[in-house]
């Protein structure tokens, strides 16, 4: 390519692109649906139905179960399959169970719809991600993942906040039915793009791999599979990130749906504190990952590692509030984990998206989701016996630290971990990602 078609090239906005803008629409809106969703049903099991914390536990590990059965081959058939069907199909799913929910009477209908649901997602991330570096060129990929970053910061923002003044006025049922509504809107966007040429298409290169007499041999289901795995394991860097984000999140999930429970001690009388906290959340994290791209580029262990720190320091301290603390020390706090998540999260995706072989993004993105759901089924029971013995303030102080520790670490051995010589390529300036 000639230097002025390249200029041309680098040029071009990926808003040009007429597939994944739709898809990026559908992505934001079924997104918002998400937050405003998970608030709602929040506080309708902890403030409305006062269910016990051991029951409010056990809604993680229902919606995980889906993720652990069907995770890491949900990647490959992303990688095999057609990916504007699967997220159709998927989407239209949610929408179905999404308008049940509305007629749970309790947590015994509720806990089982929301394991469908999230059976139905499993889908759908892996084929987001596949599809996204199909349609998407290659000097754009960091630019397009890092906008469904933020579309999902934002809606962590607008989703709870939206949804606590949404409470003052409505039930916690019709704020459910925002979600169904926005997954409906996703489908029909879904639905215009099921003939396009990507949607057929399939990472041959990945499929057939050559025998010793020449011939082309396809590879198969079980096979792939194990390469997504090896490739994982192979490579330091990933493996590296992998682990520490396995363990950073083992810990957090211990505590991460126990939220209701702790406002409901510190704020009995101030449902919408907990939208607020969680909103100030989405707003540290959006501002994080605008900042990380004007700065243009970040160390791994820096990133994994403070981002670590900031989480636990904000938890650990979120255990020191108490009845009739100031409203403003739960915002600042929101802030503060915001700002840990996005400098983790955009930093742990950025490894996965750097450091990953083309052809096998769903899978790697599948094992992730595999990985983290395993973590949901016992990190969260594990929070709502230790809440049951120890009491909430004082659990969310104890594994705050924890996660502290695990940071404060990572930065100190960030050279051990993530050694320059092992990366594939030299840390790519961020600002390529802030479009």
């Amino acid at each position: 390519m000639s230097t002025a078609s390249a200029t041309i090239g680098r040029r071009a906005s990926i808003w040009s692109n007429r597939i994944f803008t739709k898809m990026y629409s559908a992505y934001a809106i079924s997104s918002f649906g998400e937050w405003f969703d998970a608030f709602a049903i929040e506080i309708l099991v902890a403030y409305r139905w006062h269910a016990d914390p051991f029951m409010i536990a056990l809604i993680p590990v229902m919606m995980a179960l889906p993720g652990i059965l069907f995770g890491s081959f949900a990647g490959v058939i992303a990688d095999r399959w057609k990916k504007v069907n699967l997220m159709l199909l998927a989407d239209a799913a949610e929408t179905l169970l999404t308008i049940l929910l509305l007629f749970a009477p309790g947590m015994y209908w509720l806990l089982p719809l929301l394991a469908l649901r999230a059976a139905m997602g499993v889908f759908r991330v892996p084929a987001h991600q596949a599809l996204t570096r199909q349609v998407v060129r290659e000097d754009q990929l960091l630019k397009a993942t890092s906008y469904n970053g933020l579309v999902n910061q934002f809606s962590k923002i607008a989703g709870p906040l939206l949804g606590a003044v949404a409470l003052t006025v409505i039930s916690p049922q019709l704020c459910i039915l925002v979600n169904a509504i926005t997954r409906f809107f996703s489908c029909v966007l879904l639905f215009t793009l099921r003939h396009i040429d990507e949607n057929a298409k399939v990472e041959k290169q990945e499929e057939a791999v050559v025998a010793e007499n020449g011939e082309e041999v396809k590879m198969s289901f079980v096979q792939l599979w194990k390469q997504g795995w090896a490739v994982l394991l192979q490579r330091r860097i990933l493996c590296s990130s992998f682990i520490i984000n396995m363990i950073v999140m083992l810990v957090i999930l211990m505590i991460d749906f126990q939220f209701p429970t702790l406002y409901r001690e510190i704020a009995p009388h101030n449902e919408s504190l907990l939208g607020s906290m969680v909103a100030a959340t989405g707003v540290g994290a959006f501002i994080t990952i605008l900042l990380l791209n004007r700065l243009g580029k970040v160390r791994y262990g820096l990133g994994i590692g403070g981002g670590a720190a900031l989480i636990g320091a904000a938890f650990g301290s979120m255990g020191l509030l108490r009845t009739g603390s100031h409203e403003i020390w739960s915002i600042v706090l929101g802030l503060v984990i915001g700002v840990g998540n996005g400098l983790f999260i955009v930093t742990y995706n950025y490894v996965l998206q750097k450091e990953t072989p083309e052809g096998l993004t769903g899978r790697i993105f599948g094992i992730q989701n595999m990985s983290v759901s395993t973590m949901m089924i016992g990190a969260p029971l594990i929070g709502g016996l230790l809440i049951h013995g120890m009491g909430v303030s004082k659990v969310f102080f104890l594994l705050g630290t924890v996660v502290l520790i695990i940071g404060v670490v990572c930065m100190g051995f960030q050279r051990i971990l993530w050694p320059a010589k092992f990366q594939t390529t030299q840390p790519q300036e961020m600002r390529e990602v802030s479009g």
